[in-house]
């Protein structure tokens, strides 16, 4: 009888070995899971990217899917994706650049007021604009790199110096759309519209501008640049690890100051491309650049812990805000929805990431 009763319960309990190995496929599966998303981060955002153009496509229908309004969320995303590729490489350090939509507004002011102000050729002052934002990315980088200042405070107490500067010296002042198209259309160039698909009389097809083009140079640029560079490989260790880093010939106080210029240089090319955006110079303009660039790079699952993150998800992440703020208002929605949404994609960017980090722990 005793017999029996063993034979039933050896044949109904698993077996050892088939534990263990039902415990290797769903550890294996977790580890391939954990392993594509670290080798290929940005395939979280683009995910979500897809399943909201296919929600809106089949919630709206054409109104959502024609070319005017996949190209309108392109040309609505362009300045808060250009800057959003300037702060993924200060995140991608383990720092952060609260400065950047300062900069980007006084670099336009800059720009403006050399040109009306001063008589300065355009071309000329757009030059300077640019500079101006390499040489306040680069101050920021020697705090942080040489002076070992936290990044959070240096760019913080730059954005106040930034900003007020911005208000005293354009007198809060704005030079108007008109008078910049009839006697320095340079200043508006990066919104200068151009068709693709329309038919002979110019109607249909999808809407760019050159904003545009320059925000997705920049990304190729970038993408290319860390992947394929020493400098790009030099950020992602310094994110990683610094004192590593050091240990193996980088040269991490360059690398910072480096990262930083090119983020202010960036941030001054996206406020040449606000000029066009909104025609006119504006010292009141881009106030939310600073969160909506985090909001990006947050969602486009680039760590804030820095050394990890692909510079295409913030490209994705802008798109995915892009898509939410159009769909939502095309289906007549209260605007709150969109924040709150961006809001819940940002926790579960964050959760994602820190679940990464506990799987490959």
């Amino acid at each position: 009888m005793s017999g029996n009763a063993d034979d039933y319960e050896a044949a109904i309990k698993p077996s050892a070995a088939d534990e263990v190995a039902s415990f290797s496929e769903r550890k294996g599966f977790l580890a391939r899971l954990q392993h594509a998303l670290h080798v290929n981060p940005a395939l979280v955002p683009l995910f979500v990217l897809v399943v909201s153009i296919c929600l809106f496509a089949l919630l709206l229908g054409s109104r959502f899917l024609s070319p005017f309004a996949l190209t309108l969320i392109l040309q609505q995303v362009q300045i808060v994706g250009i800057v959003a590729a300037a702060q993924s490489l200060v995140i991608l350090t383990a720092g952060i650049d609260l400065s950047v939509g300062a900069i980007a507004v006084l670099s336009s002011v800059i720009m403006g007021q050399f040109t009306f102000r001063y008589g300065v050729p355009v071309e000329i002052a757009v030059a300077l604009g640019l500079a101006f934002g390499t040489v306040v990315g680069s101050i920021n980088g020697w705090l942080v790199a040489v002076m070992k200042l936290p990044p959070f405070i240096v760019t913080l107490g730059m954005w106040q110096i930034v900003l007020a500067a911005n208000f005293l010296y354009s007198a809060n002042e704005t030079i108007r759309a008109q008078d910049i198209e009839e006697n320095a259309p340079l200043l508006q160039f990066l919104g200068t519209t151009f068709k693709v698909g329309a038919d002979a009389d110019g109607r249909g097809g999808a809407t760019f501008t050159f904003g545009v083009i320059a925000m997705v140079v920049i990304f190729a640029f970038l993408a290319y640049a860390l992947k394929h560079t020493a400098w790009g490989r030099h950020i992602y260790a310094v994110g990683d690890d610094p004192d590593a880093a050091q240990l193996s010939g980088v040269n991490v106080k360059r690398t910072l100051i480096s990262v930083y210029a090119v983020t202010g240089f960036i941030c001054a090319i996206a406020g040449w491309a606000l000029i066009g955006r909104i025609g006119s110079v504006s010292p009141t303009s881009g106030q939310l650049l600073n969160i909506e660039s985090i909001t990006a790079v947050v969602i486009g699952g680039i760590s804030l812990f820095g050394g990890r993150g692909s510079i295409m998800g913030p490209l994705f992440g802008a798109l995915i805000v892009g898509v939410f703020t159009l769909g939502l208002r095309l289906a007549g929605a209260d605007a709150q929805w969109t924040f709150l949404l961006i809001g819940a994609l940002i926790i579960g960017a964050v959760a994602v990431d820190q679940w990464i980090r506990k799987v490959s722990a």
